[in-house]
């Protein structure tokens, strides 16, 4: 009878359990115990849960023989998941070598279908997946990156997450575990707000460097309307600035910012929300969206005008600055150093970049909210949003 050891949190099977398949000892020592994880961000277990071993296959019947010879007795053992944990690609397990791949099931096409290199043996892919976790949590391995802010840091943890892929791996690392190295890191790029007032203090000119000085927008105080009245989103604007054309956001740097009511003076059919007035408009956001800043409290909020609502974005102008640092930092990313333009990546890249940003500003980003702009701009592939 398959077990979830509630201690060590892993699924491990019985020795009868073990698919006549599996002929690779280490391999099934690892699964007898401490086997694989119940709960993992990464991945999920839940077919080996419910079904056992089981060859691909069996998983698809391919009842008119079209499998390749490669995949036919692969093991299947899990997935990786996206966002909300739904399965987007099969985690296999090859019985003789022990060795771990993903693949695409094609129902109507199985013999379309190819393997993935993931990692070379079980106990390996939960040290990747152990070491992901660590990084993201600053723990373990990560420790000492405890309270270590700036994008130094960000280099380092990035070469040493890489080191235990490369290690581990003898070679080349797949594009799952680089999308994990290269965008994991990016939530040590700023601390927490000490003396600014704002969620976040982020490094001196880090968007000069990264939009390069000329592209980034400081405002003076004649640029602001009078309701604009929370100090420190008054001094981030002035001093730190906003990228002009954030890839999904833009701004003019040429006028100063209105206010909602201001900007509807003329339209009295407009259905705007209370307090219009100290609503300043920051500027656009792609799909026609406005960015606001809430005048008092500093909260940044996303104004939908085809059906009247405001949305929560972000916390604050510091990790509104934040999150158009990393959309930024993602799309400049050399394919040749990261994962490559291949659709199939898509879905992870999305859901770690979420991570990244929920780890610095939860605003707005977990699953149950109701609708999030980032969170969904993130996730639309059909546009190539990253």
């Amino acid at each position: 009878m398959r077990t979830i050891d509630a201690v060590a949190a892993a699924i491990t099977l019985t020795e009868d359990e073990l698919h006549p398949t599996l002929t690779h000892a280490t391999t099934r020592r690892w699964l007898r115990g401490p086997g694989l994880p119940a709960d993992s961000d990464l991945f999920t277990f839940e077919e080996l849960r419910r079904e056992g071993l089981r060859t691909v296959a069996d998983s698809t019947g391919d009842p008119e023989g079209r499998l390749s010879d490669e995949l036919r007795d692969q093991l299947v053992i899990g997935g990786l998941t996206d966002l909300r944990g739904a399965e987007t690609e099969s985690v296999l397990l090859d019985g003789a070598t022990g060795e771990v791949s993903t693949t695409s099931f094609l129902h109507d096409r199985p013999d379309l279908m190819g393997r993935t290199p993931l990692a070379p043996s079980l106990p390996t892919l939960v040290r990747f997946a152990t070491a992901t976790d660590e990084l993201t949590e600053v723990r373990g391995q990560f420790a000492s990156y405890a309270g270590r802010f700036g994008p130094t840091v960000v280099e380092e943890a990035t070469r040493q997450l890489l080191t235990v892929f490369e290690e581990g791996m003898g070679g080349e690392v797949p594009a799952f575990w680089k999308i994990a190295a290269l965008i994991r890191p990016l939530a040590l790029v700023a601390g927490p707000g000490t003396g600014s007032g704002l969620a976040l203090d982020l490094p001196p000119r880090l968007l000069d460097q990264e939009f390069g000085r000329g592209s980034v927008v400081r405002f003076e105080d004649i640029d602001f309307p009078a309701t604009l009245t929370h100090g420190p989103t008054r001094r981030f604007l002035s001093e730190t600035g906003l990228p002009e054309d954030g890839h999904l956001f833009q701004t003019d740097p040429d006028a100063p910012l209105p206010t909602l009511a201001e900007i509807y003076a003329d339209d009295e059919s407009a259905v705007l929300p209370p307090r219009a007035d100290r609503l300043i408009v920051l500027g656009h956001l792609a799909g026609s969206d406005t960015l606001l800043v809430d005048g008092e409290t500093g909260a940044v909020l996303n104004w939908t005008e085809r059906d009247a609502t405001l949305h929560p974005l972000n916390t604050d102008i510091s990790t509104l600055a934040f999150t158009l640092w990393l959309l930024h930092r993602e799309r400049a990313m050399d394919d040749s150093l990261a994962w490559g333009p291949a659709p199939r990546h898509y879905a992870q890249v999305a859901k770690t970049m979420i991570r990244a940003l929920s780890t610095i500003d939860p605003t707005g980003t977990t699953t149950d909210a109701d609708w999030h702009y980032w969170t969904q701009r993130f996730q639309d592939e059909a546009n190539g949003v990253l």
